[in-house]
């Protein structure tokens, strides 16, 4: 896995390509978005800002280890499936 980007402007463009990656994988696996969020133990509101790319309005998402894992889980992926190269 590359480096990961310290200036703001690639820092969100890297978390808005991981929240589109999010939302490819669980298109691709039928699910509506309320369904991972409750499976993956996280709230909806959270999860839809995710694949927004946020974690609030403006903030880059930066989503905790557990909660990368538990969205893996439910999609079916490897962490690094959601993150990217």
């Amino acid at each position: 896995m590359a480096d990961l980007p310290t200036d703001p402007a690639a820092r969100a463009a890297f978390a808005r390509e991981v929240g589109l990656r999010l939302q490819r994988l669980r298109h691709a696996k039928g699910l509506s978005q309320e369904k991972v969020a409750h499976l993956a133990g996280i709230s909806s509101y959270t999860y839809q800002k995710f694949e927004k790319g946020e974690s609030r309005p403006g903030t880059p998402m930066n989503p905790r280890m557990f909660t990368l894992m538990g969205l893996a889980g439910v999609l079916g992926v490897g962490v690094r499936d959601v993150l990217g190269e």
